[in-house]
């Protein structure tokens, strides 16, 4: 590959290993953390995800946390055998379940941020409030954009010749 043209530039180099070294960079010291409140990543999302919408069933869940259904489903089961959610029925569709987060899940969010506080805090001072705005609101507006394209199907295809 050597002496062939680059179709792609290193994976380091490119748009989806720089976005997942930063988000790797950012969840470092984090991880920590999260294990010593005995949660995983995704249950921490979920968590906080509840934390700041309120109850919503599964689905408009797994939308917000960016987590597959299937994954949120086995999720759920866990947090809600420790307690950390409860479950109801929607009152305007009996088939259907609203998960909220417990008390217990409430607290566990509120001794987790308190301690990822300090880090988030000195991340926007070694980056800059300005900057880190920016940056949020771009990586936003670059969500979007490829929501967009990913939904257009007649992209261009170029044929080798």
């Amino acid at each position: 590959m050597a002496h062939e043209k680059r179709l792609l530039p290193p994976y380091r180099a490119s748009l989806a290993g720089t976005l997942l070294a930063a988000r790797e960079a950012v969840m470092a010291p984090i991880r920590p953390l999260l294990r010593d409140a005995g949660v995983t990543e995704q249950q921490w999302r979920l968590l906080r995800v509840l934390a700041d919408e309120g109850a919503c069933d599964a689905s408009r869940l797994s939308e917000i946390a960016m987590l597959h259904a299937p994954s949120v489903t086995r999720i759920l089961k866990d947090l809600d055998d420790r307690g950390l959610i409860a479950r109801e029925s929607d009152p305007a569709d009996g088939r259907r379940s609203v998960v909220k987060i417990s008390g217990a899940g409430r607290m566990l969010v509120r001794k987790v941020a308190k301690r990822t506080r300090p880090i988030l805090d000195a991340y926007q001072a070694a980056f800059g409030q300005r900057r880190l705005a920016a940056l949020q609101s771009e990586l936003i507006a670059l969500a979007r954009v490829t929501r967009e394209v990913g939904a257009t199907s007649d992209l261009p295809v170029e044929e080798d010749t």
